[in-house]
Formats: C-alpha cells, sequence, structure tokens
C-alpha cells in the first residue's frame, strides 16, 4: 500500500504519519529524511545535495526524484511506504505515478488532513520554545507548569519568528497556494480528506476506519505490523495508543 499524507503546518500531519507507519508497519519517508540520510551515507546523490544547499541553492526535483526511486527500492518498502511531504509539485506527482507503475505498487491512497484557518492560527501561535534547552510547549495543549518559564531550566519561554501570525498566516497561503494543484491531481483517485480540527486520537481512528478495509480488498501486502502469510491474508495488530 502506498499512502499520500497531506496536510497544512499545523495540521498534526508529522503526528499522523508516525501513527499510520507504526500501525502498518511500513516506512513513513520525508524529502528531509531522504536528504539528510544520502548526505550521512556520502552517497553520491547526498554529495550532490549538499554542495548544492552549501552555495545556498534549493535541491531540484530531478535529485529528489531520484533520491525517492532509491528510497523506494529499499527492502522495508516492499510492503508499501508512506510519503510525507512528497509530492509538492504535479511535475512530482507524474514522476511518482510512473515510479510505482514501473514498480507495481497498487494506486496510491490520499489521506487529507484539512483544518480551518483561524484553528491552524490558533495551534502554531500558541507555541512557545525554550531557548536555553529547546523544549517546545503549546500554550492549549502542552502548557509549562509555570507560566512563561521552562519548566526544566526556568527560563522565559520565546516565541519563534516561524510562529508569530503574520508569518503564520502567510505560510499556510504559501502551503494552499503550491498543494492545490497537487491534491486536484489525485482527487479521481482514492482520495480521503479527513477533519484536521479534533484530538489525535479521533484522527487516527477515522483513518484507521478508511484503510482497514482496503488493506483486506487488496490483499494485505503491508504486513500490518508483523508478516503477512499470503495464503491467509493479513495479520491484524492492535493499533498503537495514544496515551503513551
Amino acid at each position: 500500500m502506498v499512502l499520500l499524507l497531506f496536510g497544512p503546518p499545523g495540521s498534526g500531519k508529522g503526528t499522523q504519519s508516525r501513527l499510520i507507519a507504526n500501525w502498518l508497519g511500513i516506512p513513513a519517508i520525508s524529502t528531509g529524511d531522504m536528504l539528510r540520510a544520502e548526505i550521512q551515507a556520502g552517497t553520491a546523490l547526498g554529495q550532490a545535495a549538499q554542495s548544492i544547499m552549501a552555495s545556498g541553492g534549493l535541491v531540484g526535483d530531478e535529485l529528489v526524484n531520484e533520491m525517492l526511486a532509491q528510497r523506494v527500492s529499499q527492502p522495508d518498502c516492499h510492503n508499501g511506504f508512506l510519503l510525507d511531504g512528497y509530492p509538492r509539485k504535479v511535475e512530482q506527482a507524474a514522476f511518482l505515478d510512473r515510479l510505482i507503475d514501473q514498480r507495481c505498487f497498487s494506486k496510491p491512497v490520499i489521506l487529507h488532513l484539512d483544518v480551518p484557518l483561524d484553528a491552524l492560527v490558533g495551534r502554531l501561535t500558541s507555541r512557545r520554545q525554550c531557548p536555553t534547552c529547546g523544549r517546545i510547549y503549546n500554550l492549549l495543549h502542552q502548557p509549562p507548569k509555570r507560566a512563561g518559564f521552562c519548566d526544566d531550566d526556568g527560563t522565559p519561554l520565546d516565541t519563534r519568528k516561524d510562529d508569530q501570525e503574520d508569518v503564520v498566516k502567510e505560510r499556510i497561503r504559501t502551503y494552499d497556494a503550491i498543494s492545490r494543484p497537487v491534491i486536484a491531481h489525485y482527487q479521481d483517485t482514492s482520495y480521503y480528506q479527513i477533519r484536521g480540527d479534533r484530538s489525535p486520537g479521533y484522527i487516527f481512528e477515522e483513518i484507521t476506519g478508511i484503510l482497514e478495509p482496503l488493506v483486506s480488498r487488496n490483499g494485505a501486502r503491508c504486513r500490518l505490523g508483523k508478516a503477512c502469510d499470503s495464503r491467509n491474508g493479513p495479520s491484524k495488530a492492535a493499533k498503537p495508543s495514544l496515551d503513551a
């Protein structure tokens, strides 16, 4: 199973990505993770990307696409994978379509976390960070014990520039403009829009409700936490606890 997870900044996409990947037993892949892994491994692709970034440039589609093709050829992607933050452009979506066909993966399932603008702004502008230890708080959901100060070292908390309201709104506008044509590219396929203005637990329950029938219908090539026996169909795995 191939999953594409879309959502604006502040939608909780990172949390859902981890939960889904752990539940299905497939890797969650982001472009940032791919870049860091290639650079750390010192591969030819990593060296090329590092050279571009060192000169202040942006890593182009061709290089990112090559990295993705390499990454999904790894054994841990044999049963499928989740992509977080890719594709960002229609051209990348077209490349992914061809790659999926070449590798004989099933057509992707698109999960789109849709969150109203006021909820996104509220979430992101509520973040505070300790400038000493780097710990991040959220005034709505994970506030410090003493208002305005870090629990660990007592340092006054800062609001990061990225979390100021005008910057947040511009980030969201930019995301919408970039992602809209990509999402439109997939709306004739298995596309599911999910309300993202709820707790992570409710969102994850809706996602598993969407995916469980698809996994069963597709013969369960995903291993749902452990290897599938193709003769017996999917093995069911317990959903991860959201309280941990």
